[in-house]
């Protein structure tokens, strides 16, 4: 299960760009601008999203959330990256372990790797290059409007299944896919 690799054309390391503390305060300020969730369009039962420009080069992304919509595990190519939530309420799931590399579909995780955290209208949070999570609104009713932002710009997305301790590799999605 490959992360990141430089013979793929993906850094193993971000040094340049905005730091994950500036992608961050720009997910806020996009989530509290009623311009730009304003252009948002709202669909119920599918995710809706508008493209922004990010901070130094990131991209950013407006989603929309009906009741019980979700991601599905997935990473972020080696992009590292911070998402702040405008409206409603997301929970994310993610997984407390740099995933290895060296070609490897299948990992099975220890017990102790599952975290998970609850964010309301306002509450923000970053990620590194290594991240794998889901994100969920749970809520039966109401909508959620989130603000992601990746440093650099995402490369691909790869989507796993999760059998219990089991995390396999399922697709990998180039941008242009998306």
């Amino acid at each position: 299960m490959a992360v990141s690799s430089p013979a793929r054309g993906i850094p193993a390391a971000h040094t340049d760009g905005p730091t994950t503390g500036e992608l961050l305060a720009f997910a806020h300020r996009a989530a509290a601008d009623p311009g730009i969730l304003g252009r948002l369009p709202r669909r119920p039962g599918e995710r809706t999203w508008i493209s922004l420009p990010g901070p130094g080069g990131a991209e950013a992304w407006v989603i929309g959330w009906p009741p019980g919509a979700e991601t599905g595990w997935h990473d972020h190519g080696g992009s590292r990256g911070a998402f702040a939530t405008a409206a409603g309420l997301l929970r994310e799931s993610s997984i407390a372990v740099e995933l290895p590399t060296g070609g490897r579909q299948v990992l099975e995780l220890a017990d102790d790797m599952d975290r998970q955290r609850e964010l309301p209208a306002g509450r923000g949070r970053t990620f590194g290059p290594h991240h794998v999570h889901q994100v969920v609104n749970p809520s039966r009713a109401e909508h959620a409007v989130s603000v992601h932002v990746y440093y650099p710009p995402l490369p691909l997305m790869r989507r796993y299944t999760r059998d219990g301790r089991i995390l396999r590799l399922a697709t990998t999605e180039q941008s242009q896919e998306w």
